[in-house]
């Protein structure tokens, strides 16, 4: 006889869920015969496939000892990750990162291990915060992603409570981020609203901007504030009323002032020895502003967090 007592990334799902995740290599139809059985019971009573685990739940198994031994030491991929961070802020729920460009957010079929999620897993992983092995239930995961090329402000959720509860405010839009972009040329207006329909070529994976609807575009709305011009070149703060692929980079593109560095949606490069090697985009300031109920993360309320400009390469 064994006993698992649910933690709080294991609550809030179905038993069967649980299971799987737990029992990876015990079949579904002998998991519905031990579940039916009584050989698995929930707090001392008889469950159901469906029941719902909450954290604090103790579940009882009288099944083969075969499913609980150790199996060879595994190796994972994320340890094959560096850990360099820029870590701004960490605490039990989250770590915000400020992650640099050239650095993808999720491995890929090209990049299958060093990527920003990787190297916070290794990080945890060292801390002992995070085990593949204990914690099947759940996996820290980021809330929200930036391009490649593009740095600043990603949060990686610690617990599921916070991935939860932080997805949903960002939904909602009870997340602010603001961005910094250089671009070339000096802007008429120095602040407005830009509105227009974007669409997305996924071949290419590039994004067109048109005035009018059209056929599987999206409306996109973007703040724009000039608080800085040097030479050719304005920097821009940008706050997203819509978040879409490209948006800034495409939307800035539009109206004749593309980003430096962004080949892609227009900048020329000026010779071999141009400092721009990737678009000058910056998500550099990240204010939350709760307007519902938070839960364990409304310690957060009011608060911003904001990179140092000193440390955005394209204002060196």
């Amino acid at each position: 006889m064994r006993e698992i007592i649910i933690n709080k990334n294991e609550g809030n799902q179905r038993l069967d869920k649980f299971l799987s995740k737990r029992f990876k290599d015990m079949p579904k139809s002998l998991m519905y015969k031990y579940i039916r059985t009584k050989y698995i019971k929930l707090n001392g009573k008889r469950c159901h496939k469906d029941s719902k685990l909450t954290t604090g739940d103790v579940l009882t198994l009288y099944i083969k000892d075969e499913f609980f031994e150790s199996k060879p030491k595994e190796t994972y991929d994320f340890l094959k990750a560096p850990i360099k961070l820029d870590i701004i802020f960490e605490d039990e729920n989250i770590i915000l990162v400020n992650k640099q460009p050239g650095l993808i957010v999720h491995p890929d079929e090209n990049y299958h291990f060093d990527s920003l999620i990787s190297r916070i897993l290794h990080y945890l992983y060292d801390k002992k915060e995070y085990n593949p092995k204990e914690d099947k239930a759940f996996t820290p995961a980021l809330v929200n992603r930036i391009d490649r090329n593009t740095g600043g402000i990603v949060i990686c959720a610690k617990n599921a409570e916070a991935l939860r509860i932080l997805n949903a405010k960002m939904k909602s839009r009870e997340l602010t981020k603001l961005y910094l972009c250089l671009v070339a040329g000096r802007l008429s207006r120095k602040e407005g609203t830009l509105t227009g329909y974007l669409t997305k070529d996924e071949k290419k994976n590039k994004v067109s901007i048109s005035k009018q609807k059209a056929i599987d575009s999206k409306e996109i709305k973007t703040l724009y504030k000039v608080i800085g011009e040097k030479g050719i070149f304005s920097l821009v703060e940008v706050d997203l009323l819509t978040g879409r692929t490209h948006q800034i980079r495409a939307h800035m593109s539009s109206i004749g002032h593309p980003l430096a560095g962004d080949t892609k949606y227009g900048y020329k490069m000026r010779g071999t020895n141009d400092k721009y090697k990737y678009q000058a985009l910056y998500a550099y300031k990240l204010t939350f502003k709760f307007t519902s109920d938070s839960g364990i993360m409304k310690y957060l309320d009011g608060k911003t967090f904001e990179v140092n400009k000193k440390d955005i390469w394209f204002l060196q």
